[in-house]
């Protein structure tokens, strides 16, 4: 009779139980990856067009999990759901535009003003000038081209899109309190593929049908989405938010050595200072603060 519960506890205690940090780890690289894949593809599709395959096959994959319903939604909820929805599609259209014009680290390190200032202003510590100043410093290091010339739309499309990354934070958190589970964000992936279609469609065309982008679309949705969401939310169940913050600060130093890797962008070591710079300053805010910014959807 004692068998069975003594060998279970043993297999049990013999399963490979990965570290929460090796989650976080895993995602970011995952995420990164995925950037730069996507990036392969601007030629043949525009950043536009790989937006709309990436927020399709992301809506579908969380459609089937959650299955979100807005019918007899007050009007309040649904105007808050469809700013959710505009900001997801602005957040993805200008970082996807500015990794076109600029190396994926600089434009992931320059998007990272988003959260944070998010994180700083949740902590309201006169240790976050110290941050402030070391992010500036980093941010006009890079604005200014760093150890080479940087194209300057670029620079501004890649701090949209982290101005756009605040608003997300903000309003993912005021969403999450009216739609139940992933429900919200399920429905508001749905509609930021609504409103990013026209424009995806009339910059890639008939590209869009191709098997070969739609395979290397679908991959890219795994890697920067169902890979990273699914890992970062099971880190965040067994690990300090302060903890968490600081290695997701580590998003841009994957992101540059993606970008060298998949990608071949190399950058100099004025780069890779001002790269540093707005590391130490987000790991060291996300520490600092009442929690780190939520992933990006």
């Amino acid at each position: 009779m004692t068998t069975r519960p003594r060998t279970a506890a043993r297999a049990d205690s013999r399963r490979l139980v990965v570290p929460p940090t090796a989650l976080v780890v895993t995602a970011i690289v995952s995420a990164q990856v995925g950037a730069a894949v996507a990036r392969t593809l601007f030629d043949r599709t525009g950043p536009s067009g790989i937006v709309m395959l990436r927020l399709v096959f992301g809506a579908v994959a969380l459609g089937l999990f959650w299955r979100p319903t807005i019918r007899e939604r007050p009007q309040r909820e649904l105007a808050l759901l469809g700013a959710f929805a505009a900001t997801l599609a602005a957040m993805n259209l200008s970082f996807y535009g500015a990794i076109d014009r600029i190396p994926l680290g600089i434009a992931v390190t320059l998007e990272f003003v988003g959260p944070l200032t998010v994180a700083i202003v949740a902590s309201r510590r006169r240790l976050d000038l110290v941050w402030v100043g070391l992010a500036a410093a980093g941010i006009v290091l890079l604005a200014r081209g760093g150890s080479g010339a940087v194209h300057p739309l670029g620079v501004v499309l890649a701090l949209v899109a982290g101005a756009c990354w605040g608003l997300y934070i903000v309003l993912s958190a005021r969403v999450g309190g009216v739609y139940p589970g992933v429900t919200g964000v399920a429905a508001a992936t749905a509609g930021a593929a609504v409103l990013v279609a026209p424009i995806g469609i009339a910059t890639a065309g008939r590209t869009l049908l191709s098997a070969h982008v739609l395979v290397i679309a679908a991959g890219v949705g795994v890697l920067s989405s169902a890979i990273p969401w699914s890992l970062e939310l099971e880190a965040l169940r067994r690990m300090p938010t302060q903890l968490f913050g600081v290695l997701m600060s580590l998003e841009p130093a994957v992101a540059a050595l993606a970008g060298l890797v998949v990608l071949g962008q190399r950058l100099g070591v004025v780069s890779w200072i001002a790269i540093a710079l707005v590391v130490l300053a987000s790991s060291g805010a996300s520490w600092a603060g009442r929690g780190p910014a939520p992933p990006a959807a």
